[in-house]
């Protein structure tokens, strides 16, 4: 019966094809809005690397000074690590892996002549990133453990920038000039924070990750002496270049440990208040605020990468969809009216109220299906518009299966639910009448 009636339902599209049609694009329009809207903020806040973000951690201690400090207020301290934490952790021995970072920017000079000098950005870090973070190559590897220890001028490229530099061939070995010396290319990474990954997760400046053209090692950028990308307040003072960037008060640096196990949290929560009691000593810590640890999850939230303007956002489209539904109503109304004759001749050759409501009810269901299709294209359209105003909000214009199931069940769910009061209209039209009038 069901079938039938979905034909019925599908045939009905042709009545009335101007009312359909706005029935249709009323849908379509709502929940285009709404699932590009949630789209964003399911990826914004989505776990980035499930397999294992019960295993990384980010300390955080406050290092903040005395002055004007409220132990009741809310916690504001900065969450990156200053350089001597950041060394003392790297030091440590502590968890399976451990990772320092911290972003810069350099002139690279191409050796083509049609090529201009160029800025390009990335990071600087240890090498334990790489399988921490589970970084994919297209060509050659991280460098190694002896190039990181004497801060070897090595080099891993982006994809794009090594097309961009050497065409699409296979560069490890071959040499860029990269902050006034020769850099020997030992990989090619795969692009892999895009889809989407590490948003905001490793420091990233907006709110959304963009993927690095350089990365170098982190004892590389302290030889050359490369300060963190931007000047950045210090304490309140301005403190940009190599000398802020050693100040044992200045926060610069993003530290990652990586546990064995999640058991391995509460070693080295010990080890982070061990920590923190010998600073304290020695007189560099002054405020005895908690010593915390972040999973990646709990990181993302405290790093607030889903605000509330986003959140607001989101509202905001439900309120629009709302909206629709309000005049899908109308609409449905208007379309069932005209088929009061149908249904009397119908209840009186012995169909029932409910029949009739699953007719009717199968009916909105085909037109919430066939929203849901438009809405599908509208929704793909405005996130590839989104994608084009920035590279930051490309990261975040990616819709995933479970969104794409979302769209359908979002359209089929609001034509059902705008279609309850007309369908229910339509089950009280008396047959008697219908008969006599007809």
């Amino acid at each position: 019966m069901f079938s039938y009636y979905f034909m019925l339902g599908v045939r009905s599209l042709r009545r009335n094809p101007a009312l359909t049609a706005l029935m249709v694009l009323t849908l379509a329009i709502g929940v285009a809005a709404s699932v590009a809207t949630l789209t964003i903020l399911h990826v914004m806040s989505s776990n980035p690397i499930p397999q294992k973000s019960e295993r990384l951690f980010v300390p955080k201690i406050d290092n903040g000074p005395l002055n004007g400090f409220n132990p009741q207020a809310e916690d504001r301290s900065d969450p990156q690590s200053t350089y001597t934490d950041a060394i003392n952790f790297l030091k440590s021995g502590q968890g399976e892996r451990r990772a320092v970072l911290y972003g810069v920017s350099a002139p690279l000079e191409p050796e083509r002549k049609d090529l201009p000098v160029m800025a390009v950005k990335g990071m600087a870090l240890t090498r334990d990133f790489f399988p921490m973070m589970e970084v994919p190559f297209l060509h050659g590897q991280p460098w190694s453990e002896a190039d990181e220890r004497a801060g070897a001028d090595v080099v891993v490229l982006s994809q794009a920038l090594a097309e961009k530099l050497f065409g699409a061939v296979d560069p490890v070995g071959k040499r860029i000039r990269l902050l006034e010396a020769q850099f020997q290319v030992v990989g090619v990474l795969k692009p892999w924070r895009p889809v989407p990954k590490f948003y905001k997760l490793i420091g990233g400046g907006g709110s959304f990750g963009v993927e690095e053209e350089i990365i170098i090692p982190f004892a590389t950028a302290l030889r050359h002496e490369t300060s963190p990308e931007g000047s950045v307040s210090c304490r309140g003072r301005a403190e940009p270049g190599w000398q802020g960037f050693l100040d044992s008060e200045c926060t610069w640096l993003q530290v990652f440990f990586e546990t064995k196990s999640a058991a391995g949290r509460a070693e080295l929560q010990d080890y982070l208040d061990n920590y923190a009691a010998e600073q304290r000593k020695l007189g560099r810590l002054k405020r005895k605020q908690p010593n915390r640890l972040f999973d990646v999850m709990q990181w993302l939230e405290f790093r607030k990468v889903v605000g509330n303007d986003s959140r607001l956002s989101a509202w905001l489209a439900f309120g629009f969809l709302l909206l629709c539904l309000v005049n899908t109503v109308g609409l449905l109304l208007a379309k069932f009216s005209v088929r009061a004759s149908e249904v009397g001749i119908r209840r009186a050759l012995g169909a029932s109220r409910r029949e009739i409501f699953r007719q009717f009810l199968t009916e909105t269901a085909v037109i919430g299906l066939a929203g849901g299709v438009l809405g599908l294209v509208l929704a793909f359209a405005a996130l590839a518009l989104i994608g084009m105003q920035s590279k930051e909000l490309k990261v975040a214009a990616h819709m995933d299966w479970q969104m794409l199931g979302l769209t359908f069940l979002m359209s089929l769910a609001a034509a059902m639910l705008a279609g309850l009061l007309p369908t229910w209209r339509a089950c009280q039209v008396t047959p008697a009448i219908q008969l006599k009038s007809q």
